[in-house]
């Protein structure tokens, strides 16, 4: 079994940054890819699949930016120049060999 651990959500106000991370523990076997979605519609944010090839949502292009740590299965999301609209519940999300694996979310609000 893969466990996530999300952290990084905030309140922020617009224009500001935020930098989520998801670490992956337990028995894996194998990451394909790793990524970050919101609401609960699940709507790709960016992910990262195996070999570097990475894919941005058009939305947050240019604001956002992802990346790995393979030594930590950990993945970031670096948020900058945040909107309103980046208000969301951010998930995790890990496939491996075996399965895919969401994280819980984490909360980000982008507000004055």
């Amino acid at each position: 079994q893969v466990q996530l651990v999300e952290s990084g959500g905030d309140l922020v106000q617009p224009g500001g940054s935020l930098r989520l991370s998801c670490a992956a523990s337990g028995t894996i076997f194998g990451i394909n890819a790793m990524g970050w979605y919101r609401h609960e519609e699940r709507e790709l944010v960016a992910r990262i699949i195996s070999g570097g090839r990475i894919t941005y949502a058009d939305s947050v292009k240019g604001r956002f930016t992802i990346s790995r740590d393979n030594a930590k299965n950990t993945v970031y999301l670096q948020m900058n120049s945040l909107k309103s609209e980046d208000t969301a519940v951010y998930y995790c999300r890990v496939v491996t060999n075996l399965n895919t694996y969401w994280g819980k979310g984490t909360l980000v609000t982008v507000s004055s």
